[in-house]
């Protein structure tokens, strides 16, 4: 075995001849600690005062985190079109083949209606049904994100919702998010989109405001939205954690995070610079290579140090690549790396291994799998067609990524004629007497009664 004692830029974990068991794998494997997404005594006053005083809240929340004050939150419809008039023609062109990937894979994913006939007179009708209202949330703070509108505007207009806002952060020269994130809500056709940003955004899509007088300058009102969706800073993720009892929501999501999978015939380069560009969203974001190449993870580690110097964001690279969530691990096996791929389910999974797309099928646990060198998850970022908005933290274990599911609610019709009724009537009524509940049998048997002598 060869010995790896330590990296340059990035830690090294050694689990050759480790038993990989689920206990053992999540107690070594490299993660951010929780403590860091859980500013929970900063945001529940916050969701309380905004429940409480509404607008004027928000009001105050904005002037205070964003240092922007202002009478009105509501993004006016010239500023929008204005917004697309003033937009780099090459960012339209790739916000709009984004659009139409996004759109594409999106139809295609929604269910259309069921009928099962379980006996003769008897059905269960399956529906799909759209929210009513939905608030999907833009985060602005260390990058601009217009493919997040797209990521999740798309997939709420193909579901059928009928009522979409979009919540962005205020820009302190202008007041209004950034123009791009203005430009793709015009290009999709979404006119509903407010200056707010952070934690207050979702307290202002949970709980809604109204100021019909005007009190801040300008009379607007938000109303109350059923679904909550979109990525943010530990802040908006705790909000959303707290606001759930009142609306749904996506998911409560942490900081980005990469896991590759890498064999000894790997591009070191390739995987550094994949590494890399997620490292450089969040100084918290966690960047992971799995490979059973010692040569390949210090081939990785000399360009995390070459191409990481050279970023535009270097000082947050470096900073994320050296925090408890990033590092290499080193396996005895692909079999034994995808084991910990699965541990760590992850929020974006590369594979840059022999056979890549025959283990792409052995990866049960990640929001998104990238299959092969020229696969990248920046791809995802953007234009690939999947969603960008994905499980973080080890809930790809359980949860989901973004789709037109997650603005869409299982609702059955349930029809039985009385032949049909009266064929299981007796077991309801046995069911009934044996959970002490008689009245639900009753409510069976009164329609076969015979009430001819009655009255």
């Amino acid at each position: 075995m060869d010995v790896v004692d330590t990296l340059e830029n990035i830690s090294l974990i050694d689990l050759r001849g480790t038993a990989l068991d689920r206990r053992t794998l999540r107690s070594r494997l490299p993660r951010a600690s929780a403590e860091q997404n859980a500013p929970l005594e900063a945001v529940r006053p916050l969701l309380d005062d905004i429940r409480d005083r509404g607008r004027a809240a928000v009001a105050d929340a904005t002037a205070r985190f964003d240092g922007v004050k202002t009478g009105t939150f509501r993004v006016p419809a010239t500023a929008l079109a204005e917004s697309v008039e003033n937009l780099d023609p090459a960012v339209r062109a790739g916000l709009e083949e984004a659009i139409r990937r996004v759109r594409t894979v999106s139809a295609a994913e929604v269910p259309s209606p069921r009928t099962t006939t379980v006996a003769d007179g008897a059905s269960i009708t399956t529906r799909h049904l759209p929210a009513d209202r939905v608030g999907l949330y833009v985060p602005g703070g260390l990058a601009v994100y217009p493919s997040s509108v797209v990521m999740n505007a798309v997939p709420a207009q193909e579901a059928g919702v009928r009522s979409i806002a979009i919540s962005s952060p205020p820009q302190r020269d202008t007041g209004l998010p950034h123009p791009t994130v203005l430009a793709a809500a015009h290009l999709l056709g979404v006119g509903e989109v407010w200056a707010i940003g952070g934690a207050q955004a979702i307290g202002a899509f949970a709980f809604g405001f109204s100021d019909e007088d005007g009190e801040l300058g300008t009379a607007e009102s938000m109303e109350p939205v059923d679904i909550i969706t979109g990525p943010g800073n530990a802040y908006v993720a705790t909000a959303k954690a707290l606001v759930r009892e009142h609306v749904g929501i996506d998911a409560v999501a942490g900081p980005t995070e990469i896991i590759v999978l890498a064999d000894s015939a790997a591009d070191p380069e390739y995987v550094a610079a994949d590494l890399i560009s997620q490292a450089e969203h969040d100084p918290l974001a966690a960047a992971v290579l799995v490979t059973d190449s010692p040569s390949l993870a210090h081939a990785v580690d000399a360009h995390l140090g070459t191409r990481s110097a050279a970023a535009e964001h270097a000082e947050r690279i470096a900073t994320s690549l050296a925090g408890p969530q990033s590092g290499i691990v080193l396996v005895d096996s692909v079999d034994a790396g995808i084991a910990v791929v699965n541990a760590y389910a992850g929020e974006h999974v590369e594979l840059h291994v022999a056979d890549a797309r025959d283990v792409a099928g052995r990866i049960v646990n990640g929001g998104a799998v990238f299959v092969g060198p020229h696969t990248p998850v920046a791809l995802g970022d953007y234009i690939a067609g999947s969603n960008h908005v994905l499980p973080t933290m080890g809930t790809a274990a359980f949860g989901d990524c973004l789709s037109v599911h997650a603005f869409l609610r299982v609702s059955q019709v349930v029809e039985y004629t009385r032949d049909a009724l009266a064929e299981v009537a007796d077991h309801i009524s046995s069911l009934a007497t044996a959970e002490r509940l008689p009245a639900h049998g009753e409510s069976v048997s009164v329609r076969f009664a015979d009430r001819s002598q009655e009255g």
